[in-house]
């Protein structure tokens, strides 16, 4: 779940240009630091993608993406044919969770819901989202959230990257503090991801 939050200080950047502070154009960073692990790692992991991977259970008691009405979760929660397992609170420990089901929260909780506070995207939030049911659809989503995500951090100047988050959980954290986020939210979630993979080519 998208719910840690590193206590790190994040840069603060003044008043010097588009992001920049004693000559280090911040946006630039900030953007560069994910951006650079999307195009040379991430997305190229992704390709081939099937739908026996995107579905694909390594362990018993996974959760997962699945038709209406067959989750065995405390919660099954989306607005189409296909529900998202879910718990509030969540199990401790957590349960594994399939390449589904981490798609369903990268393009919910941790791009889509953020596009929506930041950068102008639709309302988005786990329960009526209408969750893909193909990994080519998940994969097609995700370049679209992550275009749209990327391209509103490379949007911020200074004050952009200064101001006030304004979001549960960072609501007086400076908005460079969310990317920075958002960042290793991405990085970690795609290595799992690529994991998974991995597992079901071995299996």
């Amino acid at each position: 779940m998208d719910t840690d939050k590193n206590m790190n200080k994040s840069p603060d950047p003044d008043a010097g240009g588009a992001g920049s502070s004693d000559g280090i154009d911040w946006t630039e960073e900030l953007a560069t630091q994910l951006d650079w692990h999307w195009q040379h790692q991430i997305r190229a992991r992704l390709d081939g993608l099937t739908d026996d991977e995107y579905f694909f259970e390594p362990v018993a008691g996974c959760w997962n993406v699945r038709l209406r009405g067959e989750s065995p979760a405390p919660m099954a929660v989306g607005a189409g044919d296909f529900t998202i397992d879910f718990a509030m609170p969540e199990p401790q420990p957590p349960p594994v969770t399939t390449i589904a089901w981490r798609f369903g929260h990268l393009l919910v909780g941790v791009l889509g819901a953020r596009n929506a506070a930041h950068f102008g995207g639709p309302d988005t939030d786990y329960f009526s989202y209408d969750y893909p049911s193909t990994a080519e659809r998940a994969l097609s989503e995700l370049d679209r959230v992550y275009a749209q995500w990327i391209t509103g951090v490379r949007s911020l100047d200074a004050a952009g990257l200064a101001r006030p988050c304004g979001e549960e959980g960072f609501a007086q954290d400076p908005m460079a503090r969310l990317v920075l986020h958002i960042n290793r939210e991405m990085i970690h979630h795609c290595a799992e991801i690529a994991l998974l993979r991995d597992l079901y080519a071995h299996r």
